[in-house]
C-alpha cells in the first residue's frame, strides 16, 4: 500500500524545499510539488502547458481535472511506496476530488496533512526576495495569499475532523523544520 503525505502552507512557507530535503535524506520517499509539476508542463510548451500558464501567470488556481490528473498520474508512477505532495489541495474542490479518488482506491492511504505555518509577513519577504519569474510581483502575491487563505479554514477543518492535519512552525531554521516533519512522517509508516 502506498502512503501519501500532503504538504500545505502560504506561498514562500517553505514547503517546497522542506519536501525535497526530506525525499533526498531519505530513499524510500518520493517528492512531488504540485507547482512544479505544472511549472514543468509549462516549459514543456505543450497545449496543456500554454493552458496551467493562462492560470499560473495570474496567481489563479488551476482546474481540477488538470490537476488531479497530474497528482494521480505522480503517486501512481512513483518509484516509492511513500509519497510526499507540497501544494495540495488549495480548494475544497481539490480537497474532494483527492478524498473522492481516495475512498475509490485502497491501494493508497492518506496518512496526514502537514501544515507548514508561517506569518503572511515572512511568506511575502520569501517570495519577493527569491523572484523565481512573473509569479513572484507583489499583486501576484497577493493574489496568491488570498487564494490560498479562502478556503484554508474549511481544508483545515476537513482534515481535523479527519484527525490527519499536523501543523509545523515554519518560522524556523530550515534544519528545524525538516528534522520535526522528518520524524512526524516517519513516526507515520
Amino acid at each position: 500500500m502506498k502512503k501519501l503525505f500532503l504538504i500545505i502552507g502560504a506561498p514562500g512557507s517553505g514547503k517546497t524545499t522542506d519536501a525535497e530535503l526530506i525525499a533526498k535524506q531519505n530513499s524510500d520517499i518520493t517528492h512531488y510539488s504540485t507547482g512544479d509539476m505544472l511549472r514543468a508542463e509549462v516549459a514543456s510548451g505543450s497545449s496543456l502547458g500554454v493552458e496551467i500558464d493562462s492560470y499560473i501567470s495570474k496567481g489563479l488556481i488551476v482546474p481540477i481535472k488538470i490537476a488531479i490528473e497530474t497528482i494521480i498520474n505522480a503517486i501512481k508512477n512513483a518509484p516509492t511506496d511513500i509519497i510526499i505532495i507540497d501544494g495540495y489541495p488549495r480548494s475544497m474542490e481539490q480537497l474532494n476530488a483527492l478524498d473522492e479518488y481516495l475512498s475509490s482506491d485502497s491501494s493508497l492511504e492518506l496518512c496526514s496533512v502537514i501544515e507548514v505555518k508561517v506569518s503572511r509577513e515572512t511568506a511575502c519577504d520569501r517570495v519577493l526576495g527569491r523572484a523565481r519569474g512573473a509569479d513572484d510581483k507583489t499583486e501576484v502575491f497577493n493574489n496568491r495569499m488570498k487564494v490560498y487563505t479562502e478556503p484554508l479554514a474549511d481544508i483545515q477543518a476537513f482534515y481535523s475532523d479527519k484527525n490527519l492535519l499536523h501543523t509545523i512552525d515554519g518560522e524556523r531554521t530550515i534544519e528545524e523544520i525538516v528534522l520535526e516533519m522528518e520524524n512526524f512522517i516517519k513516526s507515520k509508516i
